[in-house]
């Protein structure tokens, strides 16, 4: 559902009007890297003095002056959905005991492939990252947090605008619920059958390195336990609002289970969790630089996509999943979505146009869906969550990759070859 439809004729921007969007997804992708003390203390300004440059233009130079009153809608509804999920999820506590075989290993990340669309990808990893470490912490390696960001945190929310949040921005486009469920089905069962099965061959034989008597002590004893499971009620809500619910309507009953689920769950399920607030006001902040910037970039995207000589399904696929690599893969998403409709004369404001170009053009979102949500996977500043299962093992005293080596020894050899197959397969 679109808040707000433009009706009169669609504003064009200048071209430079599409730095403040450039420089800011640059600073997200190398701030946190190379002086993170100064992007902890200031990544609110950047993000309101580079929003502040297309508002002041629109506002300015626009006839209507109400461009942006369906961004601010959009964002609004973006954040409620972003922050339900994450204080939901938080007020749920897995416990492990025991270390877990292969096999196990990979019943549980299957689980959380499949909680990644109820969770979103970002609350699926903060509730299963820190049992992963604990229930393999007698011979945790740099793979398990790897395949853990490749699942997980990246190519398992592909299935609901829930799981991850490139797909809730088509949502409010106009992309029906279901829709990438019915059409990215079978691919994302591939990318997850094929990730989790070479993640048992490196498991099975970091596994059998380990002296027998060591491995039958370890396991021997496993015992799950989850806290905080009333909260799945509340996650029920959040699901039939997104699902069933008008906009406004489906904000207040969002805010609403995020507010009944922090207050009647136990502090020890938020303490055992680590939980604070600051992780959602962080993305809340970067996320309002990014819907401020990004609509000249849209704009410009619809009146121009001929001139950028994208034409089949695989390109989007590639360069929408490229650049989501290395960039945020929800504003890439947005950006590739106007790309295809400009191409056909479509716009992707305008709520009848969506229908057209589902019925007509419904290959391109399949391959801008794929390539935005699994390349995130290709390095750690490619999704959000990343980061955040990083710092959690690094602060856990397990071994993770470096920034490069994680891309030498698994992105580009196992993710890469995944990706090709999956586009002769699908795209």
């Amino acid at each position: 559902m679109i808040f707000f439809a433009a009706t009169e004729a669609l504003f064009s921007p200048p071209v430079w009007l599409v730095l403040p969007f450039c420089l800011l997804l640059l600073s997200l992708a190398c701030c946190p890297l190379l002086t993170p003390k100064f992007w902890e203390h200031h990544y609110k300004k950047v993000a309101l003095l580079l929003g502040a440059i297309p508002i002041t233009y629109y506002l300015v130079n626009s006839k209507t002056h109400t461009e942006y009153l369906g961004v601010g809608l959009d964002y609004a509804s973006f954040i409620i959905l972003i922050g339900s999920l994450f204080v939901v999820a938080s007020g749920i506590h897995l416990q492990v005991k025991g270390a877990s075989k292969p096999w196990v290993n990979c019943v549980y990340l299957l689980i959380g492939a499949v909680a990644a669309n109820l969770l979103g990808t970002t609350g699926a990893s903060m509730l299963f990252i820190r049992p992963w470490v604990r229930m393999n912490k007698y011979r945790y390696t740099g793979f398990h947090t790897v395949f853990f960001i490749f699942i997980v945190s990246n190519a398992a929310g592909c299935l609901t605008p829930i799981g991850d949040p490139p797909l809730f921005l088509g949502y409010l486009k106009g992309v029906p619920f279901w829709w990438v469920a019915q059409k990215c089905w079978l691919a994302w069962l591939t990318i997850v059958t094929l990730l989790v099965s070479i993640f048992y061959v490196f498991d099975r034989h970091n596994f059998m390195r380990a002296p027998k008597e060591i491995r039958d002590e370890e396991t021997a004893h496993e015992e799950w336990r989850f806290d905080g499971l009333h909260n799945l009620f509340f996650m029920a809500m959040v699901l039939i609002a997104v699902i069933s619910m008008p906009g406004g309507v489906r904000e207040i009953v969002m805010v609403s289970a995020a507010a009944l689920s922090y207050k009647t769950t136990n502090k020890n399920v938020h303490e055992s969790n680590h939980f604070s607030f600051g992780p959602i006001k962080e993305v809340a902040w970067i996320f309002l630089g990014i819907f401020a910037t990004m609509k000249p970039v849209l704009d410009y995207m619809i009146l121009h996509a001929g001139d950028l000589g994208l034409s089949s399904g695989m390109q989007f696929y590639w360069f929408s999943g490229l650049l989501s690599g290395v960039l945020d893969n929800a504003p890439t998403y947005l950006t590739f979505l106007a790309a295809a409709f400009g191409i056909h004369g479509l716009n992707l404001d305008h709520p009848g146009d969506m229908s057209l170009f589902l019925a007509q053009h419904d290959h391109y979102l399949v391959a801008i869906s794929l390539g935005s949500v699994c390349f995130g996977a290709l390095t750690y500043i490619g999704n959000g969550p990343n980061l955040m299962v990083k710092a959690i093992c690094d602060h856990a005293g397990v071994h993770t990759p470096h920034f490069f080596d994680y891309i030498r020894k698994y992105s580009l050899p196992v993710l890469i070859p995944v990706f090709i197959l999956i586009g002769l397969l699908f795209i």
